[in-house]
């Protein structure tokens, strides 16, 4: 508890170095929250290859298309999105682990704090302490920020251009999340709803279909007619 109100802690982590490259109080865990606190970590240390994310709001969907849109944002800008298997928190395990530290170290050190702000505050003097002084047995005892490097990636002022391969298919998402193709409906996802997708073949009936970089669905023609 913050005040009268309840702290949404924003974790993201390094998988290779474990430096912690965000922990926001935030009041809540709405997609344009957490949008606005990823594009301040991006604007200092650069986008990553890929993010690993869990299927909780406003990460995932849930079902067979686990995509939201803070995570079209990300694949927008050139970031490989990875979900977990769902109810398999050890995929996440390296963040599960700074949990539990933050949790021991920070949060269970009192049962109340008066404001998100003085949360903050407390948030970002134990973060300098856990990147630059704390030894980490995953770094060889020494502190995250001896093995991290921010990447060469800078965050575009402007979303870039969405553009496929001559030879792909494209379709415009519509409503519900879908696409026409071949005079069938194909479930794409809400998340890409007025966006263009591009439809691959992978073999006889069976197209992949592709949001920018990252596939996020397939269409196979050779079910039974409806949607597929």
């Amino acid at each position: 508890l913050a005040g009268r109100r309840r702290c949404h802690p924003l974790t993201v982590l390094d998988d290779h170095s474990r430096f912690h490259i965000r922990l926001a109080a935030c009041a809540d865990e709405r997609g344009t929250t957490v949008q606005a606190q990823l594009t301040a970590a991006l604007q200092r240390y650069g986008l990553p290859e890929r993010i690993l994310a869990d299927n909780g709001s406003p990460w995932g969907g849930g079902g067979d298309h686990p995509h939201t849109h803070l995570t079209a944002w990300l694949i927008r800008l050139g970031i490989g999105v990875l979900h977990g298997r769902p109810h398999h928190p050890q995929t996440q395990g390296k963040d599960e682990r700074f949990h539990r530290t933050l949790q021991v170290e920070l949060l269970g050190t009192r049962p109340r704090w008066c404001s998100l702000g003085e949360l903050q505050d407390a948030f970002d003097a134990w973060r300098e302490v856990y990147n630059f002084r704390r030894p980490h047995e995953a770094a060889g005892d020494r502190p995250p920020a001896t093995r991290y490097t921010p990447s060469e990636r800078v965050l575009p002022a402007v979303l870039p251009a969405i553009e496929y391969a001559p030879g792909d298919v494209v379709r415009q998402v519509h409503d519900r999340g879908r696409v026409k193709f071949r005079g069938r409906l194909v479930r794409v996802s809400h998340a890409f709803i007025g966006q263009p997708v591009a439809l691959r073949a992978v073999d006889d009936g069976v197209w992949d279909v592709y949001f920018c970089h990252q596939r996020v669905g397939q269409a196979d023609l050779r079910e039974p007619p409806g949607e597929v």
